[in-house]
């Protein structure tokens, strides 16, 4: 009698463990590079009012800041998938989050156009672009990072020989320059990083 109230009672234990609402390995792209590193575990993103999901597409199309190379090769590389990465986050201190949306290529990946985009009493309204391909807009630590990748001479389109990455701060209704980074990439001969000059 024991020995079967003991089984069924090690079966519930299982089947609630199993019950317990976790997700398990969840899909969701590539680990961000600190994780990779090891970082410590950073807790799980809470629902915010300031976040607001966007069309990027239809922003991106509806916008008469877009040049109409951008438009034209905004089309979808298969099915309804279009080449967009759009990020949320709070960049120039409005109170719904402002959207950045880089543009690619169907077949390299390669960005031909990145925006931010801020709310303006419900609508919103591009603040920046830059349409200087290689180039690739992202969010880091309340600062836009703008990364465009360089070729030397003999560069083929795949290997371009390192990069200048940006950051542009929200200053006074617009965003402003920072000092920049020139970097080579490992197989590069030119060093180390350094700042650009003349930002």
């Amino acid at each position: 009698m024991i020995a079967a109230v003991a089984t069924l009672t090690a079966i519930a234990l299982f089947v609630a463990a199993c019950g317990t609402g976790g997700t398990g390995a969840r899909d969701e792209g590539p680990a961000h590079a600190s994780a990779v590193a090891g970082s410590g575990a950073s807790p799980a993103p809470s629902p915010s009012d300031s976040y607001r999901r966007v069309d990027a597409v239809a922003l991106v199309k509806h916008d008469p800041a877009v040049s109409a190379t951008v438009k034209r090769e905004l089309k979808p590389c298969s099915g309804d998938d279009y080449p967009v990465d759009v990020s949320y986050g709070a960049l120039t201190g409005g109170s719904v989050d402002d959207v950045v949306v880089n543009v690619l290529t169907c077949a390299d990946a390669v960005g031909i156009g990145s925006y931010v985009y801020r709310d303006d009493n419900g609508a919103y309204k591009n603040v920046f672009k830059s349409e200087e391909s290689p180039v690739y807009a992202e969010i880091e630590d309340g600062v836009l990072s703008v990364t465009k990748q360089f070729y030397r001479k003999g560069d083929p389109i795949s290997s371009p020989s390192g990069e200048d990455v940006t950051p542009y701060r929200w200053t006074a209704g617009r965003f402003v320059q920072g000092k920049g980074v020139h970097r080579f990439y490992s197989n590069s001969v030119g060093g180390d990083a350094t700042p650009t000059p003349g930002n």
